[in-house]
């Protein structure tokens, strides 16, 4: 147990000093580059980050401490909020004890304020890969009950970090990057839809001016929450510059009985001289988990583009057959299966096996999937119920609402209340009815429509937060009684993307968008802090107009993330079919690259050019896509770099794919039909000029290390 004034954490470059000594709670003094363990002069170096005193303001200056409260001074938004019947709001924190663990890796501040009746504890950690993790306990000590209303973790970020950026979007462009001036105020990002919604932010940072992916200094918090939250970065008239995470609260939704506790979910930072060093951390630290996916990640077709609704015997023999000669390995049987299933406003709930299409059940798909060398999957929606429905008939009671009139509906469905005992039971036994039947290998959980007016019937209480812990509860018990069962999670496309569903699941779909052009920018903002191997990518024609190009184009952009197809393989051509083996082939060869290498995304590129790719462990092999997304201001275009390999090794370039040709049927690229050998700190600087492509095309390159220069 620490008595010391200080806490010092340090771990993979990341040190967190925390001053437990002021009247306002505990500071954290320095939160970034790793300081001297055993440096002398911490204590000054706290001392010399005391404010001075403004005319005007309090005669102590108050910083943020990690959850701050008006009671200590603090003007900014609440770290910690609530009240007794409307009374006893005010709350005032005092440090108890502190533990710090003997590798100086984690600590456990526990508070208390014996006048309101409240005790907590404050967790602290930085996680192998350097990310900083903070979570809040508070326990209701008092004989009466306690109303939460806030409970926000504090994250302070240097006093040079004058640019924000987050992510908004919309269905079909989730995570579309924005930037703005950090100024004076709040820059606050919610999100009501019991959901993160597609227009949430996965990350919001602060950094210095024009941070970019290779360089600048950036400091980024993401909640690992998949209901209500909010995310701010406020910046105070006196000195201080912070992001806040936390849940968003409904009235009265967690109201604390005597000996109750409250816990908060964990807020998680990184930090890092430029956004892929920042990603890094997320990345490393989520493979390094037990669970992570440790096989590699089995080439996935799914249905819906071919098939939508129309689930016909026939057509899924001659999917199935094409599917197995092109080498896929996991073969998802999407929407269409369930009983009374023809369009998206009937059906669900009533999770057994369409009789009227499949007689002798899902069996015989199942067995042909299986006889042809694949895995079995299967999607399913258990958290909504359509009123055209079984279920919904003989249980309308089990439909969220706040009031005698359902919510508005979308897509003709509502959400199942799965606060309620018997509504949960009745979902896990069709769950479990399902996979007990059949060998599902893996399930796509999906989730098509955010919870409005979120109450547990006509006239009750929110449950948008009670509803995010039973879904995880759900799926907990699932995998618990499925250990091998993988679970890829959806939610019209990518509105429901977090670290603690990410901890529940295999990988996730990152957006309903298949056109390849416009998923760039959402594999590249989705990445940022989900690895890309648990990405769901696929190859797809059904925005573009066909041809081998488009194969490859839309192969280039699934090849950086978890390599699938969505498309009707029936409906190609020899070209197309030819095309799309060579680059399943390729995603084969470099799935263990992706999984396990370092991704890159370039800077300073020409408009309309995106460059990309990722790099071995020990930088000795890496894959690069360059892809034109629309017409740039040169013919031929400038060079690219290709940063982030051993800028001592020699490294051979050889094209993957297609490679360009031009009116004579050769490679106009000397480099390209040469063995060209080219060191890592001359790609990163100099680099090499890409072929002159048309719009949405591209080219991909693979380098290999040859020998020291």
């Amino acid at each position: 147990m620490s008595r010391e004034p200080l806490i010092h954490l340090y771990r993979s470059e990341t040190s967190v000093v925390v001053d437990l000594r002021p009247a306002e709670g505990p500071v954290i003094v320095h939160w970034g580059e790793e300081l001297a363990h055993d440096s002398p002069t911490l204590d000054d170096l706290a001392q010399a980050a005391v404010p001075q005193r403004a005319t005007g303001g309090l005669d102590t200056p108050v910083r943020p401490s990690l959850i701050p409260t008006a009671a200590a001074g603090w003007h900014g938004a609440p770290g910690w909020a609530g009240h007794r019947d409307s009374r006893d709001i005010s709350t005032l924190w005092s440090v108890v004890t502190v533990d710090v663990d003997d590798a100086h890796h984690s600590a456990r501040i526990a508070l208390a304020d014996d006048e309101r009746g409240l005790s907590a504890v404050h967790e602290l950690r930085l996680g192998s890969a350097g990310l900083l993790w903070q979570r809040f306990s508070v326990r209701n000590d008092g004989t009466s009950a306690y109303t939460v209303h806030s409970a926000h973790l504090t994250f302070p970020v240097p006093d040079d970090a004058h640019e924000i950026l987050d992510t908004a979007g919309r269905w079909g462009r989730e995570r579309a990057p924005q930037r703005l001036p950090f100024a004076i105020g709040a820059h606050v990002r919610e999100s009501r839809r019991g959901r993160p919604g597609s227009d949430s932010t996965l990350l919001l940072a602060a950094g210095r001016v024009g941070f970019g992916f290779e360089r600048g200094r950036v400091h980024g918090v993401h909640l690992a929450w998949s209901g209500n939250h909010r995310l701010a970065a406020e910046r105070g008239m006196d000195g201080w510059s912070i992001i806040t995470a936390g849940e968003l609260l409904d009235p009265g939704e967690v109201v604390l009985s005597p000996g109750d506790e409250y816990r908060s979910p964990w807020a998680i930072g990184s930090w890092g001289d430029g956004l892929s060093h920042l990603s890094e951390r997320f990345h490393a630290e989520w493979r390094s988990r037990p669970e992570h996916p440790a096989r590699p990640r089995p080439l996935t077709l799914n249905t819906w583009e071919a098939l939508g609704f129309d689930v016909d015997r026939e057509r899924l023999w001659r999917l199935i057959d094409r599917a197995a000669d092109l080498g896929v390995e996991r073969f998802v049987l999407d929407d269409g299966w369930f009983r009374g299933r023809r369009h998206d406003r009937t059906g669900l709930g009533d999770w057994e096996v369409d009789a009227t299409i499949w007689p002798e059940g899902l069996h015989p798909l199942v067995d042909r999937v299986t006889r042809a060398g694949m895995e079995f999957g299967l999607w399913i929606e258990p958290e909504m119920v359509n009123l055209d429905s079984d279920l919904a008939r003989r249980h309308p009671d089990w439909m969220v609402r706040g009031r005698v009139q359902l919510p508005p509906p979308s897509r003709g469905q509502q959400v199942l209340d799965l606060t309620r005992a018997d509504a949960r039971a009745y979902v896990l036994g069709r769950i479990e009815a399902i996979l007990s039947e059949y060998p599902v290998a893996a399930l796509k959980w999906d989730h098509n429509r955010d919870l409005v007016d979120a109450a547990d019937g006509p006239g009750g209480s929110s449950i948008a937060r009670a509803q995010t812990v039973a879904v995880y509860e759900l799926i907990d018990e699932v995998r618990a009684a499925h250990p091998d069962l993988e679970i890829e999670a959806s939610a019209s496309g990518g509105a429901r993307v977090d670290l603690e569903m990410l901890s529940r699941v295999d990988r996730i779909w990152a957006s309903d968008e298949l056109d390849p052009v416009e998923r760039l920018s959402i594999q590249r903002y989705t990445g940022l802090v989900v690895p890309p191997e648990m990405i769901g990518a696929h190859v797809s024609l059904a925005r573009t107009a066909g041809g081998p190009a488009a194969v490859a184009l839309s192969s280039m952009v699934a090849l950086l993330g978890h390599f699938g197809l969505e498309l009707d393989l029936g409906a190609l051509t020899d070209e197309e079919l030819r095309a799309l083996e060579r680059w399943i082939r390729i995603a084969k060869d470099t799935r263990t690259l992706l999984a396990t290498g370092r991704r890159v995304d370039v800077d300073d590129t020409d408009p309309g050019l995106d460059v990309r790719g990722v790099v071995a462990p020990d930088r000795r092999r890496a894959v690069f896509t360059i892809i034109q997304t629309a017409s740039g201001p040169t013919a031929p275009p400038g060079r690219v770099r290709l940063p982030g390999l051993d800028p001592r090794l020699v490294y051979r370039v050889v094209p993957l794919g297609e490679t360009p040709v031009d009116g004579t049927g050769r490679t106009p690229l000397l480099w390209a039909r040469e063995q060209t050998r080219i060191t890592g700190h001359e790609l990163a600087v100099v680099g090499l000029r890409p072929p002159i492509l048309p719009p949405r095309s591209g080219m991909a390159v693979e380098l290999t290390a040859d020998e020291p220069a």
